[in-house]
């Protein structure tokens, strides 16, 4: 059990090292990249299977006990995660088999995208603060590396932007650990909330929490500090684009999901602020894409107002609530990296991203609009798609809890979501194309990614029409984050049960 616990990690730096030995052989490196994120899929189905039995898996690294040790830990939200990082993952390497473009480029991106997830990965596995800093400061330099891949103004540009925040989220992360550690002498994740739970917390500890949660909120691009996002996503390499559209703000979420749990498990103050948060980001975030003309920019935007209905269920913090939010985890990850993998190849075949520069799709490619409604409408919450679950299920425990407004806003976004894919779907794929159908380019080389948002939108399909099973995994997940006795537990007696 210790191999499969530490395997989310290891797989892709092993992956990692074997891309760089064997950086001069470009082919050589596809396979070994799609090989890793393979394993790494595998590796995170088993760890679902071994969830949904009940069992949490926890190890001690270095041979020290916790709370001393680096402890590693594996519940169901975790698994889930580690799961889908592995799909998406897997997903992008098959993008990145085009066999056009700049090889110098391609073999670079498949050898940065394993460091990508092994930061991703370790985030969701450690049950340490301290590690969680180091994880996250792993996941950043892979995602520097890639975000500015293939150079050039625009794209450093929105680099600059991206890094910048970032560093300055990665600051205060560091210095709300340092905090936490001098005022309550650990950083264990588990200790922490028997403390804050105990009412041992000191106001310093309180303050540092309130700091990190700070740092979590700008790395998920929530309200008020989410600029950085629609203004860097939309320049890189569209399967960089959509890893980070699929991955990176969501592991914000997930410290801000496990955070608040373990330390502030009921509905008080802090939810309060969330809850207000939440709505304020699934507000500004779809007016935002309103106001866009660009797939990927429009496409940004969303990724801002989806996540604030994952924090709106943490805000809500009812079991429903926290299950609801879950849900939309899993749904949304593999929904906007789909879109953003659809909207790449759209605009290859186009020849731009300027919605008033696209056009003629559906009768050059039907099956990409088809591939494109389904993800589309998911987004915007339509049955019997995931992401109407989803939404259901946040509109459910809030008005269950008599937050009628927040359950407005959710509604009301979800309006606007079909509006911006409505204006997507009509400008790219029902009005003829401004140069005629002869500028449009059906792109043989593009077969492996083809592939890819295939298979991404038979899971949303599916997500939907299986949604209890799904469902009754997130309720499960739901009752440890509310009630984390094994989480403790697996922490206090490593080996997982």
């Amino acid at each position: 059990m210790k191999a499969l616990a530490v395997a989310p990690v290891f797989i892709p730096l092993i992956t990692l090292l074997i891309g760089i030995m064997l950086r001069p052989y470009h082919q050589q490196v596809k396979v070994v990249s799609l090989v890793g994120a393979a394993l790494l899929t595998l590796v995170g189905i088993r760890l679902v299977a071994l969830a949904n039995a009940d069992v949490v898996l926890a190890v001690q690294l270095g041979g020290w006990e916790a709370p001393y040790g680096i402890t590693v830990i594996i519940d169901r939200l975790s698994a889930a995660m580690v799961a889908i990082t592995g799909i998406i993952g897997l997903a992008a390497a098959l993008y990145g088999l085009v066999r056009e473009g700049n090889p110098d480029v391609l073999r670079n991106f498949h050898i940065f995208l394993h460091g990508l997830l092994a930061g991703v990965c370790g985030a969701f596995i450690t049950g340490d603060v301290f590690n969680l800093y180091v994880w996250f400061e792993v996941l950043l330099i892979g995602s520097f590396a890639l975000i500015a891949l293939g150079g050039g103004r625009r794209r450093l540009s929105g680099t600059m932007t991206y890094v910048v925040l970032n560093l300055l989220a990665t600051l205060v992360f560091l210095l709300s650990a340092g905090l936490i550690y001098s005022s309550t002498g650990t950083l264990n994740m588990g200790e922490l909330g028997l403390i804050f739970r105990a009412g041992e917390a000191p106001p310093a500890a309180t303050l540092a929490v309130v700091m990190m949660l700070v740092s979590f909120a700008i790395k998920a691009a929530l309200f008020p500090v989410f600029g950085w996002l629609p203004a860097s996503y939309h320049v890189a390499w569209t399967p960089v684009s959509a890893l980070f559209a699929g991955l990176l703000t969501k592991v914000g979420v997930y410290a801000m999901i496990r955070i608040v749990t373990l330390v502030w498990p009921e509905y008080g103050q802090a939810h309060e602020v969330l809850l207000w948060v939440a709505c304020a980001t699934m507000l500004v975030g779809v007016l935002g894409a309103a106001a866009q003309n660009e797939v990927r920019r429009i496409l940004s935007f969303h990724i801002v107002s989806q996540v604030g209905y994952m924090i709106l269920g943490l805000a809500l913090a009812s079991p429903l609530a926290i299950a609801g939010a879950v849900f939309y985890l899993i749904h949304h990850i593999v929904v906007k990296a789909n879109l953003f993998f659809i909207g790449g190849i759209a605009a290859r075949m186009t020849g731009s991203e300027r919605l008033a520069a696209m056009g003629g799709l559906y009768a050059k490619a039907p099956w990409l609009a088809i591939l494109f409604a389904i993800p589309a409408l998911s987004l915007a919450g339509i049955p019997p798609l995931s992401g109407f679950w989803a939404k259901f299920v946040l509109v459910k425990a809030s008005l269950a809890d008599g937050f009628w407004w927040a359950a407005g806003v959710a509604l009301l976004t979800g309006i606007f979501t079909l509006l911006s894919m409505s204006k997507i779907w009509n400008e790219t794929f029902l009005k003829a194309h401004p140069q005629g159908e002869k500028a449009i380019r059906i792109d043989d080389e593009m077969r492996w990614g083809w592939w890819a948002i295939s298979g991404l939108a038979a899971m949303t399909v599916l997500i939907g029409i299986g949604a209890g099973p799904v469902m009754e995994y997130a309720i499960a997940a739901a009752g440890q984050l509310a009630d984390p006795v094994v989480y403790f537990q697996a922490i206090t007696h490593p080996g997982g049960r």
